[in-house]
């Protein structure tokens, strides 16, 4: 089948199961998470239905640090197992799964009064150790090279802005990126369709029971029930409401953004230690927009809410332990940007007995509903997303996985990205489909221009969203195909375009 997702297409699809048509597999949630039980179920072979009450990555997954990591901080903590995930989900990505979308992205961290020499070499250590990770999971050193030393010198023609005096150098290391979160979960949630999933967004599940779902059509207010013989509970934080077999306790991310030429346009990572904190660092991450993301807090958020947000608490500590670094002196009149996500962390025990939820475990938990037999998956990392669906879908079927070797919609090998005819930043975000997205310019060149002055969105991104990717809203299109409402000035920018560009 087609990976183009419309309205249409959702109207046809809602309409075939409102009128009792069965699926082989309900998932509620559309997130990483649930995107991915969607694309694992169906290229089994498995029917799919999957119903988001918002759109695709409208809650945690457009919110993280836009990295694809190899498990360092576990393998800091002891949890091999983990780190050992990691490194491998990340290797199937980079190489096979999404390599337009993930890259190697240099990491420093600084060798100055806040890192002392016995520190420093335990801390080279762990890189290393990390290293045999990657090997072992078979990512090769010209991917992600060996960790090592540098000079001062060195470390500030990565990031100029490093705080020189005291500076004796710095520690290289190497991981993933990505280019977009929300971006990652369109593609999966595309490649789910183009096996025959079902991508129901604006569908709130109401009631979820043996046998199938309840739910309203958020854009018509239609009421419509769901046949399936098994359900799949992905909805993260929310999951709560639907069942009663995990307990949860959400954590807030957060992160402020700042634009790269105030810290002299780095091009790495800078990683400082959190005092007092094993394993915590707050990180000032290179974005390729031109801005730069400093994060990241962990700090337990009383409940799931639509639109989480920095306290001016977390903010002022991610801008004072980044400055501690820098030469600049940052305030908060460098922010550009701000977001927030929470993790559904998953609590193994009874909530009284767990302290700071920096030190809940990031595995994943799946469990079954005891009344209506609903398998509910919360926890995890993006990074381990495939792994997580697999481990849901194990439990439904004995058909054999197909996702470690299945890649997404727009995924080619490096040497062929290289040749899309297209500009490099398309290329980066839709791989071998940036060239069918510069087509939409044909004859309207002016749709390959930005929408205005210094906002990195063009007019045929947003064509390519309505008719291919499901966005159904002008906040689709600002908020989550593009990613401009990261920026206050470009989101009323992108969402000024959309009435000329997008027929309603």
């Amino acid at each position: 089948m087609s990976a183009s997702l419309n309205a249409a297409r959702r109207s046809a699809e809602v309409e075939a199961l409102a009128a009792g048509e069965p699926v082989d597999v309900v998932v509620v949630g559309g997130g990483i998470t649930g995107a991915g039980v969607a694309l694992d179920a169906a290229s089994r072979g498995l029917s799919v239905a999957l119903l988001e009450r918002r759109d695709l990555a409208h809650g945690t997954s457009r919110w993280s640090s836009k990295l694809v990591h190899g498990g360092l901080r576990y393998l800091a903590h002891g949890d091999v197992g983990l780190a050992w995930e990691c490194a491998v989900e990340r290797a199937a990505l980079m190489r096979t799964i999404a390599p337009h979308l993930v890259r190697p992205l240099p990491h420093l961290i600084p060798l100055d009064a806040a890192m002392g020499h016995g520190a420093a070499t335990v801390t080279l250590a762990g890189l290393w150790a990390g290293d045999a990770l990657r090997g072992a999971a078979g990512t090769s050193r010209r991917a992600l090279p060996r960790a090592r030393r540098v000079s001062a010198l060195e470390a500030r023609r990565l990031a100029p802005a490093l705080r020189e005096p005291g500076l004796r150098g710095a520690l290289l290391s190497w991981d993933g990126q990505l280019e977009d979160d929300a971006r990652l979960v369109v593609a999966v949630a595309r490649t789910a369709a183009s096996h025959g999933a079902r991508i129901l967004t604006y569908s709130e599940v109401t009631g979820v029971r043996a046998g199938g779902v309840d739910a309203v059509d958020g854009l018509t207010g239609a009421s419509f029930a769901v046949r399936g013989r098994h359900v799949v509970l992905a909805a993260g934080v929310w999951s709560g409401a639907l069942t009663s077999a995990v307990s949860l306790r959400p954590s807030r991310g957060s992160h402020v953004l700042v634009r790269a030429e105030r810290i002299g346009n780095p091009r790495a990572t800078v990683n400082v230690p959190v005092p007092g904190e094993r394993g915590r660092w707050v990180f000032a991450v290179p974005r390729p927009d031109g801005l730069v993301a400093i994060g990241l807090t962990d700090v337990p958020a009383p409940g799931p809410v639509d639109d989480p947000r920095p306290d001016p608490a977390e903010e002022a500590g991610l801008l004072a332990r980044a400055s501690a670094a820098l030469e600049v002196p940052l305030t908060a009149d460098d922010i550009a940007g701000r977001y927030a996500g929470l993790r559904p962390l998953a609590l193994a025990g009874e909530a009284g007995s767990v302290g700071a939820t920096a030190d809940l475990s990031r595995r994943h938990v799946v469990a079954e509903d005891p009344e209506t037999g609903a398998v509910a998956i919360v926890g995890g990392k993006l990074t381990t997303y495939r792994r997580m669906a697999q481990d849901v879908v194990d439990r439904l079927t004995d058909r054999p996985c197909r996702t470690r070797r299945l890649p997404l919609v727009g995924a080619a090998p490096r040497d062929r990205l290289r040749a899309v005819a297209a500009p490099e930043r398309l290329v980066r975000r839709y791989g071998t489909e940036a060239s069918a997205v510069v087509a939409l310019a044909d004859g309207r060149p002016e749709l390959l221009e930005p929408v205005a002055p210094g906002v990195p969105v063009c007019g045929a991104e947003l064509l390519w969203a309505a008719r291919h990717e499901l966005a159904l809203t002008r906040e689709d299109l600002a908020d989550r195909r593009t990613r401009a409402g990261l920026v206050p000035e470009w989101r009323e920018a992108v969402l000024a375009a959309v009435p000329d560009l997008v027929p309603a």
